[in-house]
């Protein structure tokens, strides 16, 4: 997880406040009678709740490299999500503004503010880009459960809806067409890039081994059709499997991170069973043919090689490491000694033991120390101070489940390390 602002954040910035900006002459000052100041508010958040979610389809575009700026595309779908929902809420500052304004007049003459004849089509237009983004964000706020990964996926096209409608509303009313062009341009442009020209872009691979790492943990061993994928350390990709006989996410895609050294022929992704999509690949045939778009993510983005790193991996969180470990000869970009910590239940569910033994003893720059819960407990402060005495003073990374990361935030900042050392990624509907 990167923590402050990127320079992609500040470039958004100034995007998102140019209609505003232009918009300002005309929208006069804040002083007078309340109803003024409302009138002001009301259009106000209108401006910038519509650009709010035309910038949340721009940031939507996945093309790799794009989501460096932002830090990572886990970070860029986390703003994604943000800029929606903020979006939701000014758009309701907006209507609610607008309404109260014209109450010192009469109640008749908030009603027609808000509900005017069917010949201000402007205003409802604007209404029905309101109801496509309530059905679009309805399921964000799980009411009935975690939403379905591929129902919320496809449910994304109600939202291209409701920025079409948007669009229209503020070119009917707005004063300043321009910026709403550039910015409708920006937006439906990237959403129609990532629904239809990206996924004609994906590399075609082969599996050409399917193996087991412990029970419900495969790696599946990817060989290109082309000239493949080229990768850094730590970073992740999207796999949409072809394979007819899939019980199920066949033609589905989801994001796995790459188990791989950057200089390996092969593509190598370690897929624990989380769901169907990812069951339904534990058992997945031999040379039938998957996608692959990316890669993407940054994990190991941030270089300080006059510090020393520090490695905590559990769960299938383990993987960017392996990728990191297999890749340990200079040629991954990662400078200086690494200590790698394998948080793991039992001896079982390490899968990638054996890889990490072997490659501690050819490489003296890189250490290998597994802690396993049910010998030893929690994972302590004094275990980590007793294998790595100068933990405190080293680059921090840490990749597993979620209860694992807040744990060791927890006890990684009770020893006074500052945050902006500590790197983690969390991946959630991307």
């Amino acid at each position: 997880m990167r923590r402050g602002l990127k320079w992609g954040d500040s470039v958004l910035l100034v995007v998102l406040l140019l209609p505003l900006a232009v918009a300002l002459p005309r929208l006069g000052g804040l002083a007078g009678a309340p109803e003024q100041w409302l009138t002001w508010v009301g259009r106000g958040t209108g401006i910038l709740g519509l650009s709010m979610m035309l910038l949340a389809g721009v940031v939507s575009c996945r093309v790799p490299g794009f989501d460096r700026p932002f830090g990572g595309l886990a970070r860029l779908w986390r703003l994604h999500h943000w800029l929606g929902f903020a979006a939701f809420i000014l758009v309701m500052v907006h209507v609610l503004a607008l309404g109260l304004a014209a109450v010192p007049s009469s109640l008749a003459a908030a009603v027609a503010t808000l509900f005017p004849p069917f010949s201000h089509g402007g205003v409802w237009l604007g209404w029905l880009a309101w109801v496509a983004l309530v059905v679009f964000l309805a399921p964000t706020f799980e009411f009935f459960g975690k939403p379905h990964y591929q129902r919320w996926k496809r449910l994304h096209l109600v939202s291209v809806a409701a920025l079409l409608l948007g669009l229209w509303h503020a070119l009917l009313l707005a004063g300043e067409a321009w910026p709403w062009w550039l910015l409708g341009i920006a937006g439906l442009g990237a959403i129609g890039w990532r629904k239809g020209m990206a996924p004609q872009r994906r590399h075609p691979y082969r599996i050409e081994e399917v193996v087991p790492l412990a029970r419900d943990v495969v790696e599946l061993v990817l060989r290109p059709e082309g000239d493949g994928i080229r990768h850094e350390v730590g970073q992740f990709v999207y796999l949409t499997p072809l394979d007819e006989q899939l019980a199920a996410g066949r033609g589905e895609e989801h994001p796995y991170t790459i188990a791989s050294a950057p200089s390996d022929t092969r593509l190598r992704i370690g897929i624990k069973d989380l769901g169907d999509a990812s069951h339904a690949l534990q058992a997945v045939v031999p040379e039938t043919r998957v996608l692959i778009e990316g890669p993407y993510g940054e994990f190991f983005g941030r270089h300080f090689p006059q510090r020393n790193m520090l490695w905590l991996g559990g769960g299938i969180g383990i993987t960017p490491f392996a990728g990191g470990a297999r890749g340990f000869t200079g040629e991954a970009g990662l400078e200086g000694h690494v200590h790698l910590f394998y948080l793991a239940n039992s001896p079982d569910r390490a899968y990638y033991h054996d890889d990490f033994c072997k490659i501690a003893e050819r490489s003296e720059e890189f250490t290998y120390t597994q802690h396993y819960y049910r010998d030893r407990g929690p994972f302590t402060e004094a275990f980590l101070r007793e294998h790595c005495p100068d933990f405190t003073e080293r680059e921090i990374y840490l990749c597993g489940p979620p209860g694992m990361i807040a744990h060791l935030q927890r006890l990684l900042a009770g020893q006074g390390i500052p945050a902006s050392r500590i790197h983690s990624e969390v991946f959630d509907f991307l």
